[in-house]
């Protein structure tokens, strides 16, 4: 396989992961749309009646988890991660693109360790079949299966991103190592922002 066949490879990879993580977040946010008027009409019932639907806190708490562990990968795809640029604008653009590749490694250690205790509670809760410690009784690892199978998605990901970024960076394809792993600058927002409104403003004219 040459070089081109691997950039192919690995850009084909990226794309697919991008679709997948997109799919999540749809998911991940109907998932919190779900939980608030979950929590809407509980709050209403209790006003209005003696009764509750019951266990509104902690299904949220569930459904918050899920959502954030899902909704990392598509975050970090779309590079809305929160970095400090204070003194990286003043740096040269090599230099930035290199440490673009090391915070970009420095994230996927963090949630590689991240995800291997996560794992180990989950299956901690398996084998001793733990429950919460509500009225519900809801047996732990549903939810945290569900919570690391988002981290394990989001370790994938990075893996790709990773990889790609690292071919980059051996080519010294600084402007396709931004793309992947850099810093949105101000410019890049304004432009992002602008498209956005001229969609909504199309989209009320029709």
């Amino acid at each position: 396989m040459n070089h081109s066949q691997r950039f192919a490879l690995v850009n084909s990879l990226l794309r697919f992961a991008t679709t997948l993580s997109r799919g999540a977040i749809w998911v991940a946010g109907g998932l919190t749309l779900i939980s608030a008027l979950y929590i809407t009409a509980d709050v209403l019932i209790r006003r209005f009646s003696d009764s509750s639907l019951g266990g509104s806190d902690e299904l949220s708490a569930y459904a918050f988890a899920i959502s954030i562990s899902w909704a990392f990968a598509f975050a970090t795809l779309q590079r809305a991660n929160i970095r400090i640029d204070a003194l990286y604008q003043m740096l040269p653009t090599r230099l930035c693109a290199l440490l673009d590749w090391v915070a970009l490694v420095a994230l996927g250690i963090f949630i590689a360790f991240m995800t291997y205790y996560a794992s180990d509670v989950a299956m901690t809760s398996w084998t001793r079949n733990a429950t919460a410690n509500t009225a519900m009784g809801t047996p732990l690892w549903i939810p945290q299966f569900v919570w690391v199978a988002g981290l394990i998605w989001f370790c994938v990901v990075l893996a790709i991103m990773l990889l790609r970024a690292s071919l980059a960076l051996v080519t010294v394809d600084v402007v396709t190592l931004r793309e992947i792993a850099g810093m949105r600058g101000t410019k890049e927002e304004a432009q992002e922002e602008a498209a956005a409104g001229r969609r909504n403003i199309e989209g009320d004219a029709a």
